[in-house]
């Protein structure tokens, strides 16, 4: 497969079949398929070809009658969207010119994903960073055709700001919880203001304190601030993840400067309809970004979770002060400890093979019975989504792992 930059690829085993969509090595949009009980891949090559953008991943789902449905290699661009004519069958692929058809001239972000009533629906973003709208579409198997599951976007960039989306995640407590950053402009450094919002049904919206929302979402919408974090701030799309502690609270993970300047890790807990502010470190660095494309992500924070001891757990990422996984006092955010992090598959897997500089391992991972599939592959990583200029690696090797319990 391509390996030049890093774009996300898409993985999914169902009954007794897997497939992948990946870029092959001259980039052109790639399916494979194989049943479980076989190691012969067959390989279906789609009319699209990605530049040197690592926003254009690829979403990959099927429908409740095996239909197959792909969506990917967009920025900003006219929908890119596949579907098979066969249940299960990656060889009728055929390409779908439109959903609905309007809103679909610019897109990005595509996800598909389940409703509450196990819904097929998709959702993207419309628009350009600091000027895009989220479009929510649900599927009917018995027409096999698209509508929208709402009559407007659920935000918009009404006020010259989009919002970053995380989510919608259904929390332990029955609802879909949405979080996500506003920004102004293409440059990552207008990220600003946490903001929060949840559903029973994607449709009907409601602040943390049960308000209800009109749609759709924008600046100008009152409630849905978490953290007025200003342009400027040192928070950036993607920064922010939703947890949950012991008692089901929602927990959002995120950094941003503090009154020195450097980036630490917070936590925001919504307790008794209010968000409570925990500072969780004490670095003394500061991730200075800023600029357009696709950058090189130096601190990552996961959610926080229960470790069925009173505490939390918190994964985390920092260029200077290496990863791993704390242990956290659940009632202060207080980092009593750290854990070793369980792995999912052999540490060898994740070892760079190419010697090309700057090589790095990604992975992704589902389950079948009895056993964990993990699909491997190297690239260089992003470059702002501008060529790279000098000697290019070569293709990577694409493999599936089958790794026993």
């Amino acid at each position: 497969m391509w390996s030049g930059h890093s774009v996300g690829f898409a993985f999914l085993t169902q009954h007794n079949q897997q497939f992948i969509a990946f870029y092959d090595a001259d980039r052109r949009m790639t399916v494979a398929a194989r049943t479980l009980d076989s190691e012969k891949w067959q390989l279906v090559r789609l009319p699209t070809s990605v530049v040197w953008d690592s926003h254009n991943y690829i979403a990959m789902a099927i429908d409740d009658d095996g239909y197959i449905h792909l969506s990917g290699n967009m920025h900003v661009v006219p929908l890119i969207y596949f579907r098979t004519t066969k249940p299960w069958d990656i060889t009728t692929f055929e390409k779908v010119e439109q959903m609905v058809g309007s809103e679909e001239k610019r897109c990005t972000y595509p996800i598909f994903f389940r409703g509450p009533q196990n819904e097929f629906l998709f959702t993207y973003r419309d628009g350009s960073s600091g000027n895009g709208s989220q479009i929510y579409n649900r599927y009917d198997t018995a027409t096999r055709t698209w509508r929208r599951l709402l009559d407007r976007p659920l935000t918009t960039n009404e006020g010259h700001a989009s919002a970053y989306l995380s989510g919608p995640s259904r929390g332990p407590d029955g609802y879909f919880h949405l979080i996500w950053v506003w920004r102004n402009t293409g440059d990552c450094s207008t990220n600003h203001d946490l903001s929060y919002a949840r559903s029973k049904d994607l449709v009907h919206w409601e602040t943390s304190k049960g308000q209800g929302i009109e749609l759709p979402m924008s600046m100008k919408t009152a409630g849905v601030v978490v953290d007025p974090v200003p342009v400027n701030g040192g928070i950036i799309n993607g920064a922010e993840h939703l947890g949950w502690d012991s008692q089901k609270r929602p927990v959002v993970t995120y950094h941003k400067f503090d009154e020195q300047g450097f980036t630490q890790a917070y936590a925001a807990r919504l307790e008794s309809g209010e968000w409570k502010f925990y500072r969780i470190t004490d670095w003394d660095y500061r991730w200075e970004f800023h600029g357009g494309g696709s950058i090189v992500s130096e601190i990552g924070l996961s959610g926080v979770r229960p470790d069925g001891h009173g505490g939390l757990l918190l994964d985390y990422r920092h260029i200077k002060k290496g990863s791993g996984t704390w242990r956290l006092d659940e009632a202060t955010f207080k980092i009593t400890g750290s854990v070793e992090r369980k792995r999912m598959w052999p540490a060898s897997i994740d070892k760079v093979e190419s010697d090309f500089p700057g090589m790095q391992v990604h992975a992704a991972a589902n389950s079948g019975k009895d056993v964990l599939y993990v699909l491997r592959w190297e690239s260089l990583g992003p470059n702002r989504d501008h060529a790279r200029e000098g000697p290019l690696p070569g293709p990577s090797m694409l493999r599936v792992y089958e790794v026993a319990p």
